[in-house]
């Protein structure tokens, strides 16, 4: 559905700009109030990252006046396979600096505005604020809570996207603009189950589909500053890229909704961690008091080799990624055998007297199946906080990390 444009158009444009945006200006749609629009916007990008990489690039590259870039992290080695705003001379660096360099370079005519902090209750309001329009690029189910109802509750804008592996989705939500529109709350009243959706980091996501769906982003936007075609307002967009193909679905809004609905529930920030939930009840019970360090590892797997101990060490990752890193001495048996049920007929029997050492990348998906082996009678069985990252930081460096 059409909306009216979110900006006013600038006052001007410099002979320059006229030059660098003519491909803009020569569209009827766009045109010279278009251009105006978009150097008066400000748009603010959550991460600068895997969506928030093209999304940043594009929008400078349109010539939107101002970007504010939230972003706490390091450029990592493993980022520079998707997240195009950084280069191999920026690991180790702010990412945040990092992007606003490749930003000035692309257009120097954009004002950056960097907010070099991890979003929170705390903050997010004040990040928010004087912003026309947000991109949300985050990565977790926590921050897209938070940025949504951050949102709302001050009547912004913001397109929202997602990817993982050869997926991706993309919507507008606003609900303040646009009389009946959803929110994100009502695609998704609730988080999934703890466990249950892979992050990137964990499941991986093919590189070039950040460019698809930040470009669809991007594109949102603009349409939203300028005010001219039909934004994605009340419509789910889903690209697979394996398939190539995309389709569209209706969202509705829900009366229900605890947010934007008839009766809501919600009307200030909530504890978002708690809400989503890194781990499930379950798992979180089974992991107190069952929980040992890489450093208590080593030492476990230094006396299994000298013969006073004995334990298996199960890796529950899967394949793919035990192939890029192990710990040594582990066995593979993805978290899937656990929950189906699978695993048990691989594992020692409760009564032999070897203990069972579970252990993943971070911690989560081996906490899930702890779970499942203490209740089927493994009462000494425990798993690794941190996982292979810990252990690749504090016990092995020479491995390669992901």
């Amino acid at each position: 559905m059409s909306i009216p444009a979110l900006v006013e158009p600038a006052d001007e444009l410099t002979i320059d700009e006229v030059r660098r945006y003519s491909r803009h200006l020569i569209i009827p749609d766009v045109g010279m109030t278009g251009q105006k629009r978009l150097k008066n916007a400000k748009v603010l990008v959550i991460g600068a990252g895997g969506l928030g990489s093209p999304a940043l690039l594009y929008l400078a590259a349109a010539g939107v006046g101002t970007l504010g870039i939230a972003e706490f992290d390091e450029v990592d080695e493993s980022n520079l396979q998707r997240q195009i705003i950084h280069g191999q001379s920026d690991v180790g660096k702010s990412k945040a600096v990092s992007a606003k360099e490749s930003i000035l370079e692309a257009n120097p005519y954009v004002n950056v505005v960097l907010h070099d902090e991890r979003l929170d209750n705390d903050n997010v309001f004040r990040v928010f604020e004087g912003y026309d329009l947000i991109v949300d690029g985050t990565d977790n189910f926590a921050t897209r809570y938070m940025v949504n109802d951050a949102a709302y509750l001050l009547g912004i804008p913001y397109v929202w996207g997602s990817i993982y592996r050869f997926d991706g989705q993309a919507s507008v939500f606003a609900p303040k603009q646009v009389e009946g529109a959803p929110c994100y709350r009502c695609l998704y009243p609730e988080p999934p189950p703890p466990g249950m959706v892979p992050s990137c980091a964990e499941g991986g996501v093919l590189g070039v589909l950040c460019a698809s769906i930040g470009s669809i982003q991007v594109n949102e936007a603009i349409k939203l500053i300028t005010g001219i075609g039909d934004p994605a307002v009340g419509e789910l967009v889903i690209y697979d890229a394996l398939e190539l193909s995309w389709r569209k679905l209706k969202v509705r809004k829900d009366p229900n909704c605890a947010l934007c609905g008839e009766n809501p529930t919600v009307d200030a920030l909530i504890d978002y961690e708690t809400f989503c939930g890194a781990i499930s009840d379950e798992a979180a019970d089974a992991a107190a008091g069952s929980t040992i360090s890489v450093t208590t590892l080593e030492h476990m797997l230094k006396e299994r080799e000298e013969g006073s101990r004995d334990f298996v060490l199960v890796d529950v990752r899967e394949p793919n990624e035990y192939e890029i890193n192990q710990i040594p001495g582990s066995v593979l048996i993805p978290k899937g055998e656990f929950l189906n049920g699978n695993a048990l007929s691989q594992l020692p029997s409760v009564d032999s007297g070897t203990q069972v050492v579970l252990h993943c990348k971070s911690g989560v998906r081996s906490a899930e199946a702890l779970a499942v082996i203490k209740g089927a009678g493994y009462d000494d069985a425990v798993h690794v906080g941190g996982g292979v990252v810990a252990w690749v930081n504090q016990i092995d460096p020479s491995q390669p990390s992901y």
